[in-house]
């Protein structure tokens, strides 16, 4: 019985543990501002430029990717027909970059067959078929300012890349850019996320798990 009981608590830590390393967002982040240190998160609205307000399917995904973050920071939003504490600006921007396989310099890059030389052993002839590999660099940035003054209070952004092109990514790079909310921390550095489609199936078995961490870059 115990032995069983020893392999099932090995089985459900290894489980965890792909959770929070295997599906985890490894992202870049920077804020910036001065946040009153006696000031609560309190009420806030989105509020966007002409530009996002001329694409407005796009602006609502933004801002209901930013949502979840902001609501865990302490923010509520603003009911109908109330003055927000704060106004907050989303963007964010979503770059395709095509890998070459033989990018790395120790490989010669041709077309197909070519003289050149392999990371390890002598040069040598060779088929080089060249293909592309995708890369999707992704980017957001967000901004909140006093309603009344209109002063900026916190600045944050926050940066990934990975091989795969999913929008649900974006609230996983909100939640980095303020998981340190209010306060601020070394400009770059690394935060790990787990997006919340992956830690809410952690936590729906019983398991306590934080979804962040910080590493100076």
């Amino acid at each position: 019985m115990k032995t069983a009981t020893a392999t099932l608590a090995l089985a459900l830590a290894a489980l965890l543990a792909g959770c929070a390393s295997l599906r985890a967002v490894q992202c870049e982040v920077a804020t910036y501002g001065d946040w009153p240190a006696a000031r609560a998160p309190g009420t806030y609205a989105f509020e966007r430029l002409p530009s996002q307000q001329a694409r407005a399917a796009d602006s609502e995904l933004l801002e209901a990717s930013a949502r979840p973050a902001l609501e865990k920071a302490g923010f509520r939003p603003a009911a109908t027909g109330q003055e927000p504490d704060v106004l907050v600006q989303v963007g964010a921007r979503d770059n395709v970059v095509a890998v070459q396989p033989w990018d790395d310099p120790l490989w010669w890059r041709g077309g197909f067959g070519g003289w050149r030389y392999g990371p390890w052993g002598s040069p040598r002839w060779g088929a080089a078929l060249r293909y592309e590999v995708p890369r999707y660099e992704r980017q957001v940035a967000l901004l909140i300012r006093d309603r009344t003054s209109g002063k900026p209070l916190f600045e944050a952004r926050a940066s990934s890349e990975s091989g795969r092109s999913d929008r649900q990514l974006l609230a996983a790079l909100f939640t980095a850019a303020l998981v340190d909310f209010p306060h601020l921390g070394v400009n770059p550095r690394q935060v790990d996320v787990v997006p919340m489609n992956y830690s809410s199936l952690c936590l729906r078995k019983g398991w306590s798990f934080t979804g962040t961490k910080d590493t100076p870059v």
